[in-house]
């Protein structure tokens, strides 16, 4: 099932056996880098966001909160929760950071049988369809933050 409402700047699509925190945290990273959530952007609140997925409210507090312990949204007064400003970092910071996720799609990649080359062109479509949606600016797309 998928959620996207007027109310909800990014779509969910809710997969069995993975949990719900998981894949709303996922969603709105990806609206994030889709530049779908912009810095400055209201993000919706614990009982917006528990309404409008159907979620529990712990489960939607507990998004809320770990985004924001990530830098990713800031609380601000008499304003509410809004996208934060990425903050600034070097070229070697950022790839530190997908130093885990790498490791993993290399390891299941190498379970499926996936050579070097095909794994490549996979991150390549994925990469440029991302890049592609990110351009249009319609909500509720997929997409990826443009080169700078």
């Amino acid at each position: 099932m998928c959620y996207s409402t007027a109310v909800i700047p990014f779509r969910v699509s809710f997969q069995p056996g993975a949990a719900l925190f998981e894949q709303v945290v996922y969603a709105a990273k990806k609206a994030m880098i889709a530049e779908l959530l912009r810095p400055g952007d209201p993000f919706p609140s614990v009982r917006t966001l528990s309404r409008e997925l159907k979620i529990n409210p712990n489960t939607a507090h507990k998004v809320v909160t770990h985004l924001i312990s990530e830098g990713l949204l800031e609380t601000r007064p008499g304003i509410g929760t809004v996208v934060a400003r990425p903050p600034d970092s070097s070229r070697q910071d950022r790839m530190q950071l997908l130093g885990r996720e790498l490791e993993e799609l290399v390891v299941e990649a190498k379970h499926l049988g996936i050579g070097l080359d095909e794994a490549i062109k996979a991150l390549s479509a994925h990469w440029n369809r991302l890049s592609a949606g990110g351009r249009t600016g319609k909500a509720g797309e997929e997409g990826g933050r443009r080169e700078k």
